[in-house]
């Protein structure tokens, strides 16, 4: 850490935490939080929030490290939506609204209720340790806004030959989207590499070189011209499994995904306040999923169909 910062004039009325966020980069926003909770920073010699605006000009310190609370999952008993199990894996429809394991940040606290992986143990009881005690049986995963089917594996052996699948793209995966505005051609590939955005690290972005290889196939299945304006509904492949990847690839031809409001979608489309409608998760579903069995080889497919609230809101455009 280093021992003093002080921020400059332009940094005048940022919060503390976000101005530490984007000046210690090998930190994460909950590992800046956990520094300030436990006292470890000080601005001009006194004990900080984190929620403080600066003013420039001030004294900051950083005076360690924060202790980590032990991570582990936890059984929570919470419905889940189970398309497929045998003694090797299981196939399950996660919902939109749901995150598939607490992050690294997390305690034993509201942030760790409500995951899938707490759902998967209720469940199972045993899954894989391959991911280790904050992510068992996780062989991918879908955004917390993003509803559709996951393979979970129930034993070590099964979680390696999977993830093997996932390495060597053999893995077949769909989805649904739709997405603002009509997308010129019916067809087409994006193979724009993916980086952390510098400045808002909850995003990711195409614009940085030197990033990871993404590759997302998209196929036109129709354009709607609506009351609020046109859209297109997509079916989108792809060949790479990168954080955010169909969202910011999407987004990176001006088209971003519905409700998708951290990649430029508004949070209200429609024209008169009386007439907008919303949507509270992104409008993109995995709706596909194929791939060998660990144990037999024998080749599996599964499909799941939008959900209601995606359905609903397709009917209304299409009304």
């Amino acid at each position: 850490m280093p021992p003093l910062l002080i921020p400059a004039a332009e940094d005048a009325g940022k919060r503390l935490d976000q101005f530490l966020v984007a000046h210690l980069p090998e930190t994460s926003r909950a590992r800046v939080q956990q520094l300030i909770a436990q006292q470890l920073v000080l601005v001009n010699d006194a004990i900080a929030r984190a929620s403080l605006r600066l003013r420039g000009g001030e004294r900051i310190a950083v005076l360690g490290t924060a202790s980590q609370p032990p991570l582990r999952a936890m059984a929570e008993d919470i419905p889940l939506d189970i398309v497929f199990e045998d003694a090797d894996l299981a196939v399950v429809n996660k919902p939109a609204g749901m995150t598939v394991h607490a992050g690294a940040g997390a305690t034993e606290d509201e942030r760790n209720r409500g995951t899938l992986v707490n759902a998967l143990l209720y469940h199972f009881g045993q899954l894989s340790s391959v991911g280790g005690e904050l992510r068992p049986g996780i062989v991918h995963r879908l955004d917390k806004a993003t509803s559709g089917l996951l393979v979970v594996a129930k034993n070590d052996e099964s979680h390696r030959r999977l993830a093997s699948q996932f390495v060597r793209r053999q893995v077949k995966k769909k989805y649904i989207a739709l997405v603002h505005g009509w997308l010129k051609q019916d067809r087409g590939t994006i193979s724009s590499s993916i980086s952390r955005d510098r400045v808002r690290r909850t995003r990711m972005t195409t614009k940085r070189s030197g990033g990871r290889e993404a590759i997302t196939h998209y196929q036109v299945e129709r354009r709607l011209d609506s009351p609020y304006g046109k859209f297109t509904l997509l079916e989108v492949r792809i060949d790479t499994g990168r954080t955010h990847q169909i969202r910011v690839h999407l987004a990176s031809l001006r088209h971003p995904v519905v409700g998708d409001t951290l990649y430029g979608a508004p949070r209200e489309i429609g024209g008169k306040p009386a007439a907008r409608i919303s949507l509270s998760r992104n409008f993109l579903h995995a709706a596909g999923l194929q791939f060998q069995h660990p144990r037999s080889g024998e080749a599996l497919s599964f499909a799941a169909p939008l959900p209601a609230e995606l359905k609903d809101l397709l009917q209304r455009l299409e009304g």
